[in-house]
């Protein structure tokens, strides 16, 4: 049987480290869309900048990106 696909889409903001101004995608979230194609957004953080950024959902396995991704640690990166 073949596995469902996804139907959500995930909610990050783009944070500024202080140190070295390297910009970083913080995920905080996740939207599921409606029938009439609005969207229920539920954020585990609210972004300080006001900025969200929706993009659909891709399996780790399936993103172009490096395969050096990791989680990041918000107060860590902050604090570097």
């Amino acid at each position: 049987m073949e596995r469902a696909k996804k139907n959500y889409k995930v909610v990050y903001t783009i944070v500024e480290r202080r140190r070295d101004k390297k910009k970083f995608w913080l995920r905080i979230g996740a939207a599921f869309p409606n029938r009439d194609g609005s969207l229920n957004v539920h954020l585990d953080a609210t972004p300080v900048n006001g900025q969200l950024q929706i993009r659909d959902y891709q399996p780790l396995s399936e993103r172009g990106g490096s395969s050096g991704e990791e989680a990041v640690d918000l107060a860590a990166a902050l604090a570097s």
